[in-house]
């Protein structure tokens, strides 16, 4: 889903995080062998608003959230971000909790909970989600040729919980078990396209089952390993991030479809020169064997905010599952630079982005081709709500194959 802001309550933001605790210099951030961020918490100063907890590590604050997009009319509605250290010692990374709430003048909702939480020492690592939507989304069929024309709305209940666990086993490694269920109820589209020219692609698509169609229950569990030595996985500076894990859905597990999904995420952060200049790079590619319904699909453009893709959004400017499949490939990068690093106190804490990525999607891994190839791309600004955390919000203006431009807001780095 894009969401097409009509207004941000920035100024409102802007003084609620200037109450926040400053950070103290970069060059504070790198603790030699060690890999890890040390964070301001270690650097007394005098209590703020939101700041909570022993210590003062946590800060809680609210985020307001308000868009437009064409399929929901107006949104608004209101959210909540948890951040900081669970634990007394410098090399724990921060952890982090988002909820929010949002309706529409259409009568779409979302209530969400998404958490990525290092305990003590960083023995385990816990990262999921629990949401629950009502929602529309536009469906243009399955594979890389998916046409514009065939935009159709479909409508759903969809529940998802998602939660892995992974205990440290060797420094900056981590191994564990990943659990995911969606459930998808009360399937909804009209005949005909958006358009009202041609019947609905969500009935016409020879590649969607009258199966598919219905309430769908999908259940799994499989393992996942992760080398991770990012120093603040929320705005890394440097460090680098490979992931995989494979997923077994089966009716042993509840599920209605069997199928297995194979995940592989690389990812690579440097400073360009210092850290005024990031660059940030990702590779994911996400596999499936077996049969697997539309929902399930793995899609470009993802802008949900939810940890099926290790909480990244892949190519901003397409639109959600724009282009979906069995077998999905995507690199993107981007160069985030501070604005005016000798700004004041609020001047300082805005910084640039511009970053584009390429990608496709086949029902046959050995079927890729080379013109099925999809681009996005754009430009944005990013407001460090919170210094201490390295806690964005984030504006991007971004467009890309088969989309429309548009305005995308979130709390976070893309990826």
């Amino acid at each position: 889903m894009r969401f097409s802001l009509a207004a941000l309550l920035l100024t409102g933001l802007a003084f609620t995080a200037a109450a926040q605790p400053a950070a103290p210099p970069d060059s504070v951030y790198t603790t030699p062998g060690s890999g890890l961020a040390p964070l301001a918490s270690q650097v007394k100063g005098p209590s703020s608003f939101g700041q909570l907890g022993k210590n003062k590590r946590l800060t809680l604050l609210p985020i307001p959230v308000l868009f437009y997009q064409a399929e929901t009319g107006l949104g608004y509605g209101l959210g909540a971000l948890l951040s900081g250290r669970f634990s007394e010692d410098t090399l724990t990374r921060p952890s982090n909790a988002r909820l929010q709430y949002w309706t529409t003048t259409e009568g779409q909702s979302l209530i969400q909970l998404v958490h990525s939480v290092y305990t003590p020492g960083e023995k385990f690592y816990l990262n999921g989600e629990i949401s629950a939507y009502d929602i529309l989304l536009y469906y243009y069929g399955k594979g890389p040729a998916s046409a514009s024309i065939d935009e159709s709305e479909t409508a759903y209940k969809l529940f998802i919980i998602n939660q892995r666990v992974q205990k440290q086993i060797a420094p900056k490694l981590f191994f564990g078990a990943q659990y995911r269920f969606t459930n998808i109820g009360k399937v909804e589209s009209p005949g005909t396209n958006t358009d009202n020219n041609r019947p609905s692609s969500f009935y016409t698509d020879p590649r969607v089952t009258e199966r598919e169609r219905q309430a769908t229950r999908i259940s799994g569990l499989g393992p996942v390993i992760s080398y991770d030595t990012r120093d603040v996985p929320l705005a890394a500076f440097k460090g680098d991030l490979l992931d995989f894990g494979a997923t077994f859905n089966g009716t042993g597990l509840g599920s209605d479809y069997r199928f297995v999904r194979y995940q592989l995420d690389a990812r690579h952060f440097q400073p360009l020169g210092s850290n005024r200049t990031i660059l940030a790079a990702q590779f994911l590619g996400q596999f499936h064997t077996g049969d697997v319904p539309f929902r399930e699909l793995a899609g470009l453009g993802a802008n949900l905010g939810g940890t099926l893709y290790n909480n990244a959004n892949l190519m901003r400017g397409i639109y959600e599952q724009r282009f979906r499949d069995r077998q999905m490939i995507m690199f993107q990068a981007e160069i985030r630079h501070k604005l005016f690093p000798n700004g004041g106190s609020v001047l300082s804490r805005f910084d640039g982005a511009v970053f584009g990525g390429v990608g496709n999607v086949n029902n046959y891994i050995d079927k890729f081709a080379l013109n099925d190839t999809k681009v996005a791309g754009g430009a944005g600004i990013r407001f460090n709500f919170i210094r201490r955390d390295r806690v964005n919000l984030r504006l991007d203006y971004a467009g890309g194959t088969g989309s429309k431009p548009g305005i995308l807001f979130a709390i976070g780095e893309a990826f």
